[in-house]
């Protein structure tokens, strides 16, 4: 386990426990063996004794590996040394020769051998045997001495062992094939090594041995670009796949010191140390900058810079080990003694980037000795190159994002408790003063002295007042235009933070709409920010459209906004466009549901989208005619009248829907559109709408969605769900744009990328607030469809669990039972899960089971703590799909969230599904093992991101259409209590406040489940996924779910 998680350090203590346990049993073995010869007992077969030989070498080599990945070298040379001496059977294991090769090659103690196992050159039938680090000790012994020969054979023999080895490998052994190209491509560095240092051609292998110069070359950096190249193309493939990695790390250290390349080993030395530590490979890290720092001592005076960002990566190196005083120290002393400009803008970064996370000095020293002037020499610096230009963006984030904290901290306080109730007591203070200078005027004159030093005392204290009051205020809005300018200057030179800051941007935008300074900064976002960084949260922006409360005069904050969405609408039509006409249709609901007021209508935002049509209509009229002309064919069609009977069968369409024109300007709306950065859509960038199949297919459901097929111009048929009801799809889509964003998140962190964690996506466009289409996930099933059958009475139930409950059965007895703790008990006797056979009926070949398997754990993984920290509800087995071919599965149905599902009837006290064939289909581990540590990386980056996905939740807030409440008629239509046409008196416009007050309840309690409050108390990322857990299975809480929604399924 711990080689699985790279914790070498604590995986060389185990092995020196089981080394020595090891010793101590052999004794007790030795002795139980004599006695057993003493009484005539029969030995033990050889199998067990080789079996048993085995387990014992097993430390040993566990030892040596650990030594190897920890960088101890001397000491795992002084190991093996021992280990070939003292322990003879060793000598002729195969796995502890290459081990010792290893080592030896590593520490570039070329005199090391050892007798061969085997002969040499290996027989056809020995080439299968992995002599591999052998070879290649002999390839570079080789390269020094300059023996051709031996070099050639070695070389020939180690590619034709390798080539068999993937030639025979099973495609299910990845990282094993992995590891091999990486050997090949070791063996191909050290063949063009060989014609650097020899200025010979070894790939002349069939020539008998040739005399080579006399005296080996140094190559000069620019013969080693072609190596170099290679190996930078590499690291971009590994990807900080450290097990691939680190063995050619130490093989090109070990090449460039055989070279004798000085300059390149020192860059190499820090590249290596930086990317260890980037691997988290610390001790590994440290030694090859220990080795940097010794080679560089000696050419410091020729290459200064060079050394100063090797004691750069040493600071950076004790912060990664959590040394951050010692960093800091260290980061100190350089900016003091390094005199590169570019290089000193990146130090005075670092250090004002961690004295603000470890708190260590105030925010002036911290702004104005570091932060501003790094961000003042990084604009000093004429310079175009790509790198300078990522750590200028970076110097300008970091200033930004620590003004804009201290914004935050002013702004917190000035609207804190205390603050309110310190204002309160300087008002009474003010009207005390002012009654006392009353009577001061009409006193005598014994009792003037008396007030007049009372008058002054308190004139003093209200002007301490008066300024602190004045100064943070003050401060805070030189912050605010601090971070705005800052986040402003990042967009424009860089896209490193785009997701970040657009968004924090955006959220700022929106909470102060009212302040000049913010309505300045939009205007300068618009001329200097490209438009397409803002497309993500197109759908947000105009949505503000159209508020009147948003400031007066002519710059006012409406007029910033409408300019924006202008510029993204003429920069990005196919992206924007629908946008605007989901707006300007904000009034279409069918006659049925108008006079329920289950939908927000704000005519000021119909109008100001109206407005904004028809300004871009000489701009892209074609394109706003063909995308008007076919919203109105998916409002037709969502709209659609059909009968009952017609339910799962498919209908025809009307000859008008049946024969319409291409739309050559509007592409197919389910297709994602790249979003082109240069703003060219030329003809042919996207498949366009040619029409729509013949016939729908009616699906089950009050409201009859539809599912069809639009004809691209691509040849593809993209099929898609036209729907029309009481759910406003917008909630959908907002909640779509969350898990797109959260999936941004875990791709950029290692551990959850390497796992492949994520949530699936679909795409929604909502066309009105009651009709809208949604991308149709092919080949998926409902999971309640594939457990109990589209009619709830077969499915795998049906197929295995013979002489089990029906589900109508199971439900019909959780309705009628009072004691319902009892009842689910006895239900789930009676119901055995059979989640576990999907895998075996669709993946036959073990591997393939597996593998689909473990998506399917770390996909319900993902989503279930996706879908805990925003509160998604309503998940029932026909709420979930499972796709066919990958086993992950999809959420779909997001109209029940942030914990709205606790408004219900039957309230949802389960933060996610988790029920017993969920499980089941994990394994026999459960939620053990890749469940539960899927759970815990997924839920450590949403915390390590809670700064930024609660801006994103921020955003959604000021987000005007989106329904935070739950009204009561759509909560008992949720669970199917009431029918579609009872009186909807029950439901009530929600007003502003109300909607704001719901907004913020939501918001702090995403802010809580980040912070990892549980019931009250705070829990560390493992406590709170094992008390999710604990209450996702609990039966008390199970028992309590509404009938419909399956908690025993």
């Amino acid at each position: 386990m711990f080689e699985h998680e790279g914790n070498w350090g604590k995986a060389l203590e185990y092995y020196d426990l089981q080394v020595r346990s090891g010793v101590s049993g052999k004794k007790d073995g030795n002795s139980r063996r004599l006695s057993l010869e003493q009484t005539g007992a029969a030995n033990p077969l050889s199998f067990a004794t080789d079996t048993d030989e085995m387990r014992q070498s097993r430390p040993y080599k566990g030892l040596i590996k650990s030594l190897q990945q920890i960088g101890c070298t001397h000491l795992l040379g002084l190991y093996c040394h021992g280990l070939t001496s003292s322990k003879g059977q060793l000598q002729h294991d195969l796995e502890f020769t290459e081990l010792q090769y290893e080592s030896a090659w590593r520490a570039g103690n070329w005199d090391f051998s050892l007798p061969s196992v085997g002969s040499f050159p290996p027989s056809t039938d020995d080439i299968k045997y992995d002599h591999f680090n052998e070879n290649l000790h002999s390839c570079l012994r080789a390269l020094q001495e300059g023996d051709l020969s031996d070099f050639q054979r070695r070389l020939k023999y180690s590619k034709q062992a390798l080539v068999w080895t993937i030639s025979h490998a099973s495609e299910e052994s990845t990282e094993y094939i992995y590891l091999t190209i990486i050997k090949i491509q070791m063996l191909q560095h050290i063949g063009m090594a060989w014609d650097l240092r020899w200025q010979y051609n070894s790939t002349m292998i069939g020539l008998q041995k040739q005399n080579v110069t006399s005296e080996p070359v140094i190559p000069s950096t620019e013969k080693l670009s072609r190596m170099d190249m290679d190996w930078c193309s590499i690291l971009q493939r590994m990807q900080l796949h450290m097990n691939l990695l680190e063995p050619f790390i130490a093989f090109r250290r070990v090449l460039l010191q055989v070279l004798g390349c000085r300059d390149s080993m020192l860059q190499h030395l820090l590249q290596s140390a930086s990317t260890l530590r980037k691997g988290s490979r610390f001790s590994q890290s440290a030694a090859a900058l220990h080795e940097f720092k010794f080679l560089s001592v000696e050419m410091k005076e020729q290459s200064p810079s060079l050394y100063w960002l090797g004691r750069l990566e040493e600071a950076k190196l004790f912060r990664a080990q959590g040394q951050h005083e010692m960093a800091i120290n260290l980061a100190m002393y350089i900016s003091q003694s390094c005199h590169s400009d570019e290089e000193a803008s990146n130090v005075y970064r670092l250090i004002g980037k961690w004295l603000a996370e470890t708190r260590s000095s105030n925010s002036r020293t911290i702004l104005e000795k570091y932060l501003k002037p790094a961000v003042s020499i990084a604009d000093d610096v004429n310079t175009t190159d790509k790198k300078a230009m990522e750590r200028k963006c970076q110097t300008h984030f970091h200033l930004a994002h620590y003004a804009d904290a201290l914004f935050r901290s002013h702004e917190e306080r000035l609207n804190s408790n205390e603050w309110q109730a310190a204002m309160r007591l300087r008002k009474h203070k003010t009207i005390e003063l002012e009654a006392l200078i009353k009577r001061l005027r009409s006193s005598t004159k014994g009792e003037r002295t008396d007030y007049a030093g009372k008058i002054q005392e308190l004139q003093k204290q209200v002007a301490m007042d008066k300024e602190e009051a004045q100064k943070l205020q003050d401060d805070r809005d030189n912050f605010l235009s601090l971070a705005l300018d800052g986040y402003n200057r990042c967009l424009v030179i860089g896209d490193k933070y785009d997701v970040r800051v657009v968004f924090r941007l955006i959220s700022l935008w929106f909470s102060l709409p009212n302040r000049k300074n913010v309505v300045n900064s939009m205007l300068n976002a618009i001329d200097e920010v490209q438009s397409f960084k803002f497309i993500p949260l197109v759908y947000q922006i105009a949505s503000r459209m159209g508020s009147s409360k948003d400031g007066q005069g002519p710059l006012n904050f409406q007029f910033a906004l409408v300019s924006l969405v202008k510029k993204m609408a003429l920069d990005h039509p196919y992206h924007t466009i629908l946008q605007l006409l989901a707006l300007a249709n904000g009034d279409r609901i069918k006659d049925k549901q108008r006079s329920k007021s289950s939908f927000v209508v704000d005519m000021d935002k119909k109008l100001a989208a109206e407005n904004l049509l028809n300004e871009l209509s000489s701009y892209h009229g074609a394109i706003i005619c063909q995308m008007k002309q076919m919203v109105e064919i998916y409002i037709r069609l969502a709209e659609m009248e059909t009968k009952r009977e017609d339910t799962n069968k498919r209908v025809t369409l009307p000859r008008d829907l049946r024969n319409l024109p291409a739309l050559e300007r509007v592409p197919v709306v389910t297709a994602n559109i790249s979003i082109d950065h240069s703003c060219q859509y030329p003809e042919g960038s996207f498949p366009h709408f040619k029409g729509l199949g013949d016939s729908v297919m009616v699906m089950n459901g009050i409201n009859a969605p539809k599912v069809v097929e639009c004809l691209g111009s691509d040849g593809c048929r993209y099929r898609q769900l036209a729907k029309s009801g009481n759910d406003d799809l917008r909630q959908d889509a907002v909640m779509e744009q969350f898990f797109s964003l959260v999936n941004t998140f875990l791709r950029n962190h290692q551990d959850t990328w390497k796992r492949r964690l994520g949530v699936r996506t679909y795409k929604v466009v909502p066309f009105t607030p009651s009709a809208g289409v949604l991308e149709w996930v092919n080949g998926t099933l409902p999971l309640g469809e594939y457990l109990l059958g589209s009619m709830r009475n077969g499915g795998a139930h049906g197929r295995y669990g013979i002489g089990d409950w029906s589900f109508l059965k199971c439900r019909e007895h959780m309705l009628n039972e009072r004691d319902k703790r009892k009842a689910f008990e006895e239900v789930c006797r009676n119901f055995r899960p059979v989640m576990h056979y999907f895998f075996l009926e669709r993946f036959l070949q073990p591997a393939e089971w597996f593998e689909k398997r473990l998506a399917y754990t770390r996909s319900v993984a993902a989503s279930s703590m996706v879908g805990y920290i925003v509160g998604l509800g309503d998940r029932h087995s026909m709420n979930i799909l499972i796709d066919q071919a990958t086993a992950e599965v999809v959420h779909i149905d997001l109209g029940v969230a942030f914990e709205q599902g606790l408004m219900l009837k039957t309230p949802e006290r389960v933060p996610f599904r988790l029920t017993r064939d969920i499980i089941d289909g994990m394994g026999v581990t459960g939620v053990e093992g890749v469940f539960r540590r899927c759970c815990e990386e997924t839920l450590s980056v949403m915390r390590n991101n809670k700064e930024a996905l609660l801006t994103i939740v921020e955003v959604f807030i000021h987000d005007p259409l989106y329904k935070w409440a739950l009204s009561p008629l759509k909560a008992l239509q949720r669970q199917k209590e009431m029918d579609d046409d009872l009186d909807t008196s029950l439901e009530e416009p929600q007003n502003e406040y109300e909607g704001n007050k719901d907004a913020a309840r939501a918001l702090m309690r995403v802010k809580q489940k980040l912070d990892g409050y549980e019931e009250g108390e705070m829990r560390s990322i493992h406590g709170q996924v094992q008390q999710l857990i604990q209450d996702a299975i609990d039966p008390e809480r199970l028992c309590q779910m509404f009938p419909g929604w399956g908690a025993w399924l």
